[in-house]
């Protein structure tokens, strides 16, 4: 019986330390600029029988949110972003009334906000480009900035809720809104 608690005052040790080392391995830390990257994942459209990807998208957030869920990261008043790297020529128009229609299915529709932000995509989106949707938690704004576009900005926490839902709110490819948070602990 001795030699049975010796050995397991020595492997309760052991056990915790690799448990520890492994739980680490998956710990989320912050990047050089001081955010979380929570997740990406690829935009698909459907088109007839085939599937085509659109962008690759990742979401970035300055502090984690207590609990994780969609609602959480749609709610957090703190700096945050989503980055979107084209993967084909995209139409301006189709990009922008893809994000309207998705701001309506979540119940944001104040459209003067909406044209103003939407307008920084002055061009066609072409591959390899980049749109990022950032959130100053301090200013309490919006912006979007378009490459080979323009920019824009928006105030008011209600419409960060507003984008912020196009990816975690309803959507009709719920598994990319699970792979934008699929590192949060």
């Amino acid at each position: 019986m001795k030699t049975v608690r010796n050995k397991l005052a020595l492997l309760v040790p052991a056990l915790t330390a690799l448990l520890l080392a492994v739980t680490n391995l998956w710990a989320l830390d912050p990047g050089a600029d001081g955010y979380y990257k929570t997740g990406e994942g690829i935009r698909e459209k459907s088109i007839a029988f085939i599937s085509v990807n659109v962008y690759r998208i990742s979401h970035h957030i300055k502090e984690l949110p207590s609990a994780k869920s969609k609602q959480a990261l749609i709610d957090a008043d703190v700096d945050k972003k989503f980055v979107l790297t084209l993967m084909r020529d995209v139409d301006r128009e189709k990009m922008q009334n893809a994000l309207k229609d998705s701001l309506a299915l979540n119940g944001y529709t104040n459209k003067a906000n909406i044209d103003k932000f939407l307008g920084a995509m002055t061009n066609e989106l072409k591959e390899k480009s980049h749109v990022t949707f950032s959130y100053s938690a301090e200013k309490k704004a919006t912006t979007i900035k378009v490459d080979g576009g323009g920019t824009a900005t928006v105030a008011g926490v209600d419409f960060m809720k507003g984008i912020w839902s196009i990816w975690f709110g309803k959507i009709d490819q719920p598994k990319l809104t699970e792979q934008l948070m699929s590192k949060l602990p």
